[in-house]
C-alpha cells in the first residue's frame, strides 16, 4: 500500500543566485503532525511564482522516495533529505510511470486528482546545486506530479494513499512528460491527452498546439511557410522615395533582375546594412508592399538618433546593396469572411498596409475598417495609397485621426481630430466578430486591445505587431528593469560576433560565457527562458544566419533556424532576433 512518508512546506523567500535574486518557494521541509491541506495550498506553504507554480490545478507536488533513491546513486549523494525537490508530498509509491493524469487518491481526510506533471523550471536545480537537473528530471522519466484537491482536510506523515478513481485515459505522468518535452510524439497520444478532463489547462493548450503543427508542420515555420532563403543575401536599392517629411520608401530588387519570392503580407525584413557603421548594424522594417509584387518594399521613419534610419532616408543611393535576411513574421493576414479591422499609429500603418494590399488584390469581400492615427498629413505617409486601395473595396471604410493638424488640414484629409483613444475607438461601433491586426507603438498597442477587448470583440482575434524586443519571461528574478541594451562590460571578448537584431547590440562572444543566454543578460537583452537546460523551448530564439553548437544536446531539438540559446553557442558570427 503506498504511503505519505512527509509533509513538506515552505514560504517564499528572496535567494542570492549567480550575482541576482530570486523569489522562490522551492525550499520545503518536513513538518510534524496533522497539516491542513486547502484548495489552493497547504498551510505554511507558498509559491513564489505563481505564473507557473501553485493555484487549482497545481496546489500540491508530489515526489516519489524512489526517485529520491535514483538520484543519490546517480550523483553519488547522501544529504538528500524529504521535500528537497520541492514537493509538498513525499510518497512511498505512486511512480510516474504508473500513476495516470485525472487518477484520485484518498490522503488522510484529504482527497486529490491528478493534474499534469511537475513543470520545468531551473528553481530545483538551484535548489540541489545540480544546474542540469531540469532536463534530467525529463530524460530520466522521473519529473513527479501536482494534484488539486477535491476535498479539504488534514493529511499528516504515514497516512495510507488509497486510490479511489482511475483516469478516463491510461496516460501515465512519465508519458505526458515526454509528450511535451521529448521528441517522436505518438499523435494518438497527443489526441488521447487533450481529451482528459483532468489535465491542466496549460498543458492541454501546449498539446493542441502540437497536434495543429502535426496536422500542418508549415505552421511551425515563421508565419507559417518555410523560409524563402537561408541566412542574408544581397538586395539591391531599387528606388528611395520620400512619403512625407520623415519618411521614405526603399524599393529592394534582386541584382540579378529575377523577381523576389513573395511574403505574407505582415512580414518584415531583417536588414544588415555595412554603409550605416562597423560591425554593420542590423534592424528590421515592415514590408509595406503588395505581397506578391516581385520586389520588396519597406517604408522608414527618420529617428532623430536612428543611425540606421537616417542613412535609408538620407543616404542610401540607387544601386546600393544591402543584405537581408527572409522575409519573417506570424504577424499576418489570416483568411475569413469576417469583418477585417487595420489600425495603426505612426509608421504602425507599413504592415497594415501590406494586408490592406493583398485584401484590394483579391477583390475581397469583407467588411474592411482601416483606422490610423498621425499627428497630421506631413506626417502621414502614403495616406493616398492607401486610400486608392479602400477604394477597390466594396465594403470598406476609413477613419483617421490627427491629432496635431492646423486648420483646414482635418476636412481636406477627412480626418477626425485628436488622438485615436479607446473612448474613440469604441464610438466607431466595431463589429464584435471581426479580427483585428494592430502595429504603433506598445503603450497604443496595449490601449487598443483594451478598448477592443471593451467593445466585445474577443481578445484572442487581436494580433499586433512589435519590432522592439519581446517582453521578457525571466521566473522569478526580481528587480528586472533593467537599463537599455548595450555591450557587456569588460574587456572585448575574442569569439564570433554575436548580433541582437532586434536590440541593435553586436558584440563578440566573450570569454568564460557559457551560452549566448548569458551574453544576452550580461547586454541587457530581453530574454525568455525557464528551464535554462535545453527542456522548455521558452528561449528559442530564431536564428537569421551563422552557426551554433550546444554544450548539451537539447532533449527535443528546435526547428531548423531556430536557436535554444540557453544551451548555445555561437560557431560563426550569427545574428539573432532578439
Amino acid at each position: 500500500m503506498p504511503s505519505l512518508l512527509s509533509v513538506n512546506v515552505g514560504m517564499p523567500k528572496n535567494v542570492p543566485w549567480q550575482g541576482r535574486t530570486v523569489f522562490t518557494g522551492v525550499w520545503k521541509y518536513p513538518v510534524n503532525g496533522p497539516v491542513m491541506v486547502r484548495r489552493l495550498n497547504i498551510d505554511g506553504d507558498g509559491q513564489g511564482d505563481t505564473a507557473g507554480h501553485g493555484g487549482e490545478q497545481r496546489a500540491v507536488l508530489v515526489y516519489q522516495i524512489e526517485s529520491y533513491r535514483h538520484w543519490r546513486q546517480h550523483f553519488g549523494r547522501d544529504d538528500l533529505g524529504h521535500g528537497q525537490f520541492g514537493e509538498n508530498l513525499t510518497v512511498d509509491g505512486l511512480s510516474d510511470t504508473e500513476v495516470c493524469i485525472g487518477d484520485r487518491y484518498r490522503i488522510g481526510e484529504a482527497e486529490f486528482e491528478v493534474t499534469q506533471p511537475r513543470v520545468t523550471c531551473y528553481r530545483v536545480g538551484m535548489r540541489l546545486g545540480e544546474p542540469r537537473l531540469p532536463a534530467l528530471l525529463v530524460s530520466h522519466h522521473r519529473p513527479g506530479f501536482y494534484m488539486r484537491v477535491l476535498r479539504e482536510g488534514h493529511v499528516q506523515s504515514g497516512d495510507e494513499i488509497v486510490k479511489i478513481g482511475s483516469g478516463p485515459g491510461t496516460l501515465s505522468v512519465a508519458d505526458t512528460d515526454a509528450l511535451l518535452y521529448l521528441p517522436d510524439r505518438d499523435p494518438e497520444k497527443l489526441r488521447l491527452a487533450v481529451s482528459i478532463p483532468a489535465l491542466s489547462p496549460g498543458w492541454q493548450g501546449s498539446f493542441r498546439e502540437l497536434l495543429r503543427a502535426a496536422a500542418d508542420p508549415g505552421t511551425a515555420a515563421a508565419g507559417g511557410a518555410a523560409s524563402a532563403w537561408d541566412g542574408f543575401r544581397a538586395l539591391r536599392v531599387a528606388d528611395v522615395i520620400p512619403e512625407s517629411a520623415t519618411v521614405s520608401s526603399i524599393h529592394l530588387v534582386a541584382p540579378d533582375g529575377s523577381r523576389l519570392p513573395p511574403a505574407r503580407a505582415g512580414q518584415y525584413l531583417t536588414l544588415r546594412v555595412p554603409g550605416a557603421g562597423q560591425p554593420a548594424p542590423v534592424r528590421s522594417y515592415s514590408l509595406s508592399s503588395a505581397p506578391d509584387a516581385g520586389r520588396y518594399r519597406i517604408s522608414v521613419k527618420h529617428e532623430p538618433h536612428g543611425t540606421v534610419s537616417a542613412y535609408l532616408t538620407t543616404k542610401v543611393r540607387p544601386g546600393a546593396l544591402l543584405d537581408a535576411a527572409a522575409p519573417r513574421g506570424d504577424f499576418v493576414l489570416q483568411g475569413g469572411t469576417g469583418p477585417v479591422l487595420l489600425i495603426s499609429a505612426g509608421i504602425g500603418l507599413t504592415p497594415v498596409l501590406a494586408m490592406l494590399h493583398e485584401l484590394a488584390a483579391s477583390s475581397s469581400g469583407r467588411e474592411v475598417w482601416w483606422i490610423h492615427g498621425a499627428r497630421g498629413p506631413r506626417e502621414h505617409p502614403l495616406a493616398a495609397e492607401a486610400r486608392a486601395l479602400l477604394t477597390a473595396l466594396p465594403h470598406s471604410c476609413e477613419y483617421v485621426f490627427y491629432s496635431a493638424a492646423r486648420p483646414g488640414e482635418y476636412s481636406r484629409a477627412q480626418a477626425r481630430p485628436g488622438r485615436l483613444t479607446k473612448d474613440s475607438l469604441i464610438a466607431l461601433g466595431i463589429p464584435a466578430d471581426a479580427t483585428a491586426y494592430v502595429c504603433g507603438p506598445a503603450s497604443f498597442m496595449t490601449a487598443v486591445k483594451d478598448a477592443l477587448t471593451s467593445a466585445g470583440v474577443d481578445p484572442g482575434a487581436v494580433r499586433s505587431e512589435l519590432f522592439g524586443a519581446l517582453p521578457s519571461i525571466t521566473p522569478g528574478l526580481t528587480g528586472q528593469s533593467g537599463p537599455r541594451p548595450h555591450r557587456p562590460p569588460g574587456p572585448p571578448g575574442t569569439g564570433p560576433v554575436v548580433t541582437f537584431a532586434r536590440s541593435g547590440i553586436s558584440t563578440p562572444f566573450p570569454d568564460g560565457r557559457n551560452s549566448l543566454l548569458e551574453l544576452a543578460e550580461a547586454c541587457d537583452v530581453p530574454v525568455r527562458w525557464s528551464c535554462r537546460t535545453g527542456v522548455c523551448h521558452t528561449c528559442v530564439t530564431p536564428l537569421l544566419s551563422g552557426e551554433i553548437s550546444y554544450t548539451s544536446p537539447p532533449l527535443d531539438a528546435p526547428a531548423a533556424g531556430e536557436a535554444l540559446i540557453c544551451c548555445a553557442r555561437p560557431g560563426t558570427d550569427l545574428v539573432l532576433d532578439m
